[in-house]
This record gives C-alpha cells, sequence and structure tokens, in this order.
C-alpha cells in the first residue's frame, strides 16, 4: 500500500486525475470504477477539465457503479445510477452505454448482485477503482464486520447511515433501507485501487486502515491485502498516522515516471 499526502481535496482530486488521464492514454477502453459521494467530486472535476482541455481523450472510457440503493427507479434523481451520469458520465462527454451498474430496482435483488458480479468479469474487469472512507472505515456498503471475501450483494443501511444519506431526500423516511454493493471481495479483484479522503473526521479511519491489523471491523483494512492500492489524502485526514513523515519522505524521492 502506498499513502500519499497532499496538500488539500483539490490537490488529491488532480493527482488522481492525473493518474487516470495516464490509465486512458494507455487504454483507451478502460473500465473505470466510481464511487458516490462529496469527497470524489474533485476528481471528476479535474478530469473533466483536462478532457474538455484537450489533455486526454476519454471517449472510449467505461464507468462502473460501486453501489447502488434497492427500490428506487433508476430515473430517481438520488439514485447513484443518476448521480453517476450527472456527475461523471455527462461531463465526461460519454453517453449511457459507456456506463455499467447493478439493478436495484430487479425484481430478484440477489440475482441482480449475481448478475453485476459477472458483468464486471465479462467486461475484462475495474481497471481502476476510485474508493471513499466512513468514519467507521466501511468502503462502498461494506459496513465494519463485513466479511473480507464478501462478493457484490444487498447490504440493510445502518440507522447513522441513513441519517447521514437524508440530507439528499426531502426526509430521513425516504431514504431507503437497503443498498446493492460490492463486497470487499469483488473491489479487491480491481487492478488498482485509489482511496481518497479528505477532513479531520476521517483522520481515525484512515489510521486504522493503513496503520492498523487488517480487521473486518475496518472493512477498508482489506486494501492492505492488495498488491497495488493507493491512499490519498489530505492533511487533516494524515493528522492520526504515526508514519506521516515515512510517507511523505518516500513518495518525494518517488522517480516521476512510477506514478502512483
Amino acid at each position: 500500500m502506498e499513502v500519499v499526502i497532499v496538500q488539500d481535496a483539490d490537490a488529491g482530486g488532480e493527482l488522481i486525475a492525473e493518474t487516470i488521464a495516464d490509465l486512458l492514454r494507455r487504454k483507451r477502453d478502460a473500465l473505470l470504477g466510481v464511487a458516490t459521494g462529496s469527497t470524489p467530486l474533485p476528481i471528476y472535476q479535474a478530469l473533466t477539465a483536462k478532457v474538455r482541455a484537450g489533455e486526454v481523450d476519454a471517449s472510449g472510457a467505461r464507468i462502473a457503479q460501486l453501489d447502488e440503493y434497492v427500490g428506487l427507479p433508476a430515473g430517481h434523481p438520488e439514485s447513484y445510477r443518476s448521480v453517476v451520469l450527472r456527475e461523471v458520465v455527462e461531463p465526461l462527454g460519454l453517453g449511457e452505454g459507456a456506463f455499467m451498474g447493478p439493478d436495484g430496482a430487479a425484481e430478484d435483488v440477489q440475482a441482480a448482485c449475481e448478475a453485476y458480479d459477472r458483468a464486471l468479469a465479462e467486461a475484462g474487469g475495474v481497471d481502476l477503482q476510485l474508493l471513499g472512507i466512513g468514519t467507521d472505515g466501511h468502503i462502498g456498503f461494506n459496513e465494519p464486520c463485513s466479511s473480507l471475501a464478501s462478493r457484490t450483494r444487498i447490504k440493510t443501511l445502518t440507522r447513522q447511515t441513513r441519517q447521514d444519506n437524508a440530507r439528499f431526500f426531502d426526509s430521513l423516511d425516504e431514504v431507503p433501507h437497503h443498498v446493492i454493493t460490492q463486497g470487499i471481495g469483488t473491489i479487491l479483484e480491481a487492478r488498482h485501487l485509489v482511496l481518497l479522503a479528505t477532513g479531520e473526521g476521517k483522520a481515525e479511519a484512515v489510521a486504522q486502515t493503513v496503520e492498523g491489523p487488517v480487521a473486518a471491523v475496518v472493512p477498508a483494512s482489506a486494501l492492505q491485502l492488495h498488491p497495488h492500492a493507493t491512499v490519498v489524502v489530505d492533511e487533516a485526514a494524515a493528522s492520526k498516522l504515526k508514519l506521516a513523515d515515512y510517507f511523505r519522505d518516500t513518495y518525494a524521492a518517488k522517480p516521476d515516471w512510477q506514478g502512483i
């Protein structure tokens, strides 16, 4: 695992966007796994700016969803499909044909989960998966004590997660109780995992993920098992890392050609 400490969220977004741009220059039809929420927005904004400036051609890119609410119609403005189309697919100039995600409105949700796992494999696998992290160390909707071998499946949202997400709805009652999420085992199959964390509120989760033991109680700690995992954090999110100076020194001495 590589840990990169940047000054702020915009710097993290620019670094990761350039990494994605480099990938697209090497592999025009790369499959990019994307996350929702406010944390990755600087990545999408920086990547969109590069596309519009002609610095990278994203026209062949494919976009894969990390998770989805169960029970919301695909066209609901707060379905994660709608969010990804609005924040990633459309700004990059892509059509819906470039997008793939689980069917949260399916009658047989378990079959939809299994179908999405198969679809990712049949698409050649995710080349780069973007991740955020919850204050409790969750990734995707893999809450604490999720199996580290889990596959795409239905999960019940905790009360805290529903309360956190209520700001996107008119009331808490409208927030679904269930989601489809890629499992930790599914996530670990991506060729490159890139986690962005910003703000002091994520500092403890980052420290446990990077420097703590691999444990289901901190799902993100599974990144320690991946051969190419990058954790990008701003100074606030890095504030509880005991090895912060080591991470700064090793990244500063890294050859530019190596990337992250």
